[in-house]
């Protein structure tokens, strides 16, 4: 039987949203598309806008899901990132940063604040 790889992380995007709700996170998008890639969650709090990537791993087979936002992932985050931030903040300053979230097959969640710099990716 085929894995479904869309349905299942639809299943763990949603888990992230509501474990971030429950922080005090106000979602502003779900799977933003643009020419450049997605990105899975887009938050706010605290006046800073948090771009999140949402990881998720039956099994440390193929190892931590925080492992694999490699400086390839990172680099297309941030190109969506600055495609989404230009148009949502019509020219204010507002602070962002980077998150990441893994998701483990016992169900527990690691959530890595700021976890990269846009400098350090582009």
């Amino acid at each position: 039987m085929a894995v479904n790889k869309r349905k299942i992380g639809s299943k763990y995007e949603a888990l992230a949203a509501e474990y971030l709700q429950k922080k005090g996170y106000r979602i502003v998008e779900r799977n933003f598309r643009s020419p450049f890639g997605e990105i899975d969650i887009i938050a706010e709090k605290d006046g800073v806008i948090v771009y999140v990537e949402i990881k998720y791993r039956s099994s440390m087979r193929y190892g931590d899901p925080l492992e694999a936002v490699d400086f390839r992932k990172q680099r297309q985050i941030c190109r969506v990132a600055n495609y989404h931030y230009s148009g949502y903040t019509r020219g204010r300053e507002i602070p962002c940063r980077f998150d990441v979230i893994g998701i483990y097959g016992d169900g527990s969640i690691r959530h890595i604040e700021n976890a990269f710099n846009v400098s350090d990716s582009l």
